[in-house]
């Protein structure tokens, strides 16, 4: 039925009656599918492919209407990328911004379980001038989604979701399904409220410029060569790193194990769980120890914090 309606959504384009009144588009073939006899879920989502048009607009529910909806805007905005047709600035003479602000409602209303950018790259090759270029279909995808998320920024702006934390999930194109990037974003913006948030973000943000100082320095990587914080090699360990090495222990499977169960709240709570800990540890402890391997081994808890935290969101993204 889908592609039915799909191979049928732009037949009353040609028609007297939607060169009068373009307005009319999609409804006009609606009828004209009724009349044909054709399925009514098929002239449904003749009607509704455009859908939704603008803010305030209906966002079709319907999956035939919903398949069609979406594969439209995501042809519309792969094949203008595809020949560099990219907004700049105020300038959007096809509407992709519309488009793409269409497929975060669509997707995101509905609750569509989908990799966006496996959707681009399915969209790009069906296109004829893409089918044998795959890096060339790799590119216009990562810049078409890149597109889509900054029109996810500005439409969840208005519901008071911080553009930065959609930043911290999104990541480096980790997390493309916007259904579960939104519901990471609430669980984050959640715990950053809160005064175990805030203070693990203070503690991550000394952590991370800690680990950038020392790699610019000479020395090896954090981590690369450290002996373990529990070695017997190194002598005896201030308590404050053993407490902040067992807690990392806990902390990293679990709050990985939460994101991959998709219990997002959980995975804030393992991260909480690190607060105390690392309050502790940078009061108690000289982090650059002038014995080198005991400064390897608490860079290498802080490397290891860093992941931690990056299991769930990159915190280096966060403001304040």
């Amino acid at each position: 039925l889908a592609e039915q309606a799909a191979r049928l959504c732009k037949a009353d384009l040609v028609s007297a009656t939607v060169g009068e009144f373009p307005e009319v588009q999609g409804l006009a073939g609606a009828y004209l599918a009724r009349v044909a006899g054709l399925d009514s879920q098929v002239a449904d989502a003749i009607r509704d492919h455009y859908k939704p048009v603008g803010q305030g607009d209906d966002v079709p529910t319907a999956p035939v209407s919903v398949a069609v909806a979406l594969a439209d805007k995501l042809d519309t905005v792969c094949r203008f990328f595809g020949i560099d047709e990219i907004p700049t600035g105020s300038r959007d003479p096809f509407a992709l911004r519309r488009a793409a602000l269409g497929i975060c409602s669509l997707i995101i209303l509905n609750g569509s379980r989908l990799s966006l950018l496996q959707a681009f790259d399915y969209a790009l090759d069906y296109i004829d001038d893409f089918s044998d270029a795959s890096s060339r279909i790799s590119e216009v995808s990562i810049t078409a989604l890149d597109f889509v998320v900054d029109r996810l920024i500005v439409r969840e702006r208005q519901s008071g979701v911080r553009h930065d934390l959609i930043a911290a999930i999104f990541g480096d194109r980790e997390e493309d399904d916007l259904v579960r990037l939104l519901a990471r974003v609430k669980a984050l913006q959640a715990f950053v409220a809160t005064d175990d948030g805030a203070n693990l973000l203070a503690g991550y943000k000394r952590a991370a410029n800690i680990l950038k100082i020392e790699a610019k320095k000479d020395d090896p990587s954090p981590g690369s060569a450290a002996p373990s914080p529990t070695s017997p090699s190194r002598g005896e360990v201030e308590p404050a790193e053993s407490a902040f090495a067992a807690a990392l222990d806990a902390a990293l499977p679990a709050a990985a194990a939460a994101v991959a169960a998709e219990e997002f709240g959980a995975a804030m709570t393992a991260l909480a769980g690190l607060r105390a800990p690392v309050d502790r540890f940078f009061a108690d402890v000289m982090v650059n120890d002038p014995d080198p391997a005991v400064r390897a081994d608490r860079l290498a808890l802080l490397g290891r914090f860093r992941d931690a935290v990056h299991a769930v969101a990159d915190f280096s993204k966060v403001e304040g």
